[in-house]
């Protein structure tokens, strides 16, 4: 097999670093890495992980970045925040890494509302922008920053009086006209060759900190295709990207701003099996791709996923069977999850139980394999588990009692079925 490409993902905190994480995480071809200037949700996310670089704007940053790129040999890069996709743009080909989407006037336009509004002012999907507010035409507007995103810092002022104050609040401010229809977030893909590849439309149902939560997959319209034409015909694009566009008074799509990285909720068009980011790898390797997407999937909704760092060093898990492995005669997924995630990282695997039945005969009718374990304790004379536990181990059992005494006898850490989850990588 050929080598596997080595990517890294940075910054790899955010939600669009997990996405592309997911998105790759099992791939053949891909050997993934994250890194990230400051401590976040990154470190639970990446097995390989290098944190602690500087931020972008400090003096050592450029330095430690190129000596990372060098020991890692990193073939691309994802960067996942608009202003790391301008700052790597520039420096990518010296440093001697592709940058996924990193033409460098394509990252410029993207990063700043002006640019983006100024390039693209002879369309009529372009929303007016006015020098002042003396000029606006039809009241209320709004006022945004040129170099924001996520929808913050984002006002609508509904006369001259307020605009003029919300003006002199927000650094280099964009006055433009109120948007109040629809919004939708449009996810791209263009190949090395230059080829719109991929156009996918979804809703932006619930949004929470300027991440959609719920999004609606749409049948693609021509008014939305025809404006990914246009802008991918206008700037040098390769690979995932995206725009949003909000409707106006009159209904009409108009363009809020495109960026060149992988956004979160991209998740979408891999749900129904269009992934992008693999594409992107693809492409990278000089191979034509194709989307082959599953109509049958229309929505997706997100939730918050919490991940929790243990301290406890150890080298043995031991796992109850009743009401912990099994539940109502079925293996309950979560604990198996871990079980392979243990197995995996070499980690020796104990099932003890007080199991009333034959317990090879349970695990075969739950379809869990007795060699799952390396060892399995069926305790059938009352005695305690905190006997048989071992102090370099952890401890899985649903029953309170059981692990109460085995944390107070055996000093290791004990967890109910319900905390397992916060543990899977």
């Amino acid at each position: 097999m050929n080598k596997k490409v080595k990517v890294l993902v940075f910054p790899c905190g955010a939600e669009n670093a997990t996405e592309i994480y997911q998105a790759l995480r099992y791939s053949i071809h891909v050997e993934i890495f994250g890194a990230s200037s400051m401590d976040d949700h990154g470190r639970y996310t990446f097995e390989k992980y290098v944190g602690g670089l500087p931020n972008i704007n400090e003096p050592g940053f450029q330095v430690e970045f190129e000596m990372l790129i060098d020991r890692l040999k990193i073939d691309m890069v994802f960067a996942t925040h608009d202003s790391v996709m301008e700052y790597l743009s520039e420096k990518s080909q010296a440093i001697g890494f592709f940058l996924v989407n990193g033409a460098p006037k394509t990252t410029a336009v993207a990063r700043k509302k002006s640019a983006t509004y100024q390039m693209f002012a002879a369309h009529s999907w372009s929303p007016n922008v006015f020098p002042n507010p003396d000029a606006v035409d039809v009241w209320p507007a709004v006022i945004k920053p040129d170099c924001g995103q996520g929808g913050q810092d984002v006002q609508v002022v509904h006369d001259r009086a307020e605009a003029s104050v919300a003006l002199s609040r927000v650094a280099s401010p964009v006055l433009m006209e109120y948007l109040p229809g629809d919004e939708v977030t449009v996810d791209c893909f263009t190949d090395r060759k230059g080829r719109l590849v991929w156009v996918g439309a979804r809703t932006r149902e619930r949004v929470r900190a300027g991440i959609s939560m719920r999004s609606s997959l749409l049948p693609l319209d021509e008014s939305i295709e025809g404006i990914a034409q246009d802008i991918n015909a206008s700037l040098k694009f390769r690979g995932p990207w995206f725009f949003q566009l909000k409707q106006d008074r009159g209904g009409r799509w108009k363009l809020l701003e495109f960026s060149c990285r992988v956004a979160g909720t991209m998740v979408a068009q891999r749900a129904r099996g269009v992934n992008l980011p693999l594409m992107a790898v693809h492409d990278y390797l000089e191979r034509d791709v194709k989307a082959l997407a599953n109509r049958c999937v229309e929505m997706v909704d997100r939730r918050i996923v919490t991940k929790a760092e243990m301290e406890h060093p150890y080298e043995a898990v031991f796992v109850d069977l009743d009401e912990t492995l099994v539940i109502d005669g079925f293996a309950v997924p979560t604990v198996l999850a871990f079980i392979y995630q243990s197995i995996a990282a070499g980690k020796k695997l104990v099932l003890i139980t007080r199991h009333a039945k034959n317990v090879a005969e349970t695990l075969t009718r739950a379809r869990i394999a007795l060699n799952l374990f390396d060892e399995i304790i069926h305790i059938t004379d009352g005695s305690s588990k905190a006997l048989y536990v071992v102090p370099d181990a952890i401890f899985i059992d649903n029953h309170f009692p059981e692990r109460y005494e085995v944390m107070e006898k055996c000093n290791v850490p004990v967890f109910d079925v319900d905390a397992i989850e916060f543990f899977l990588r």
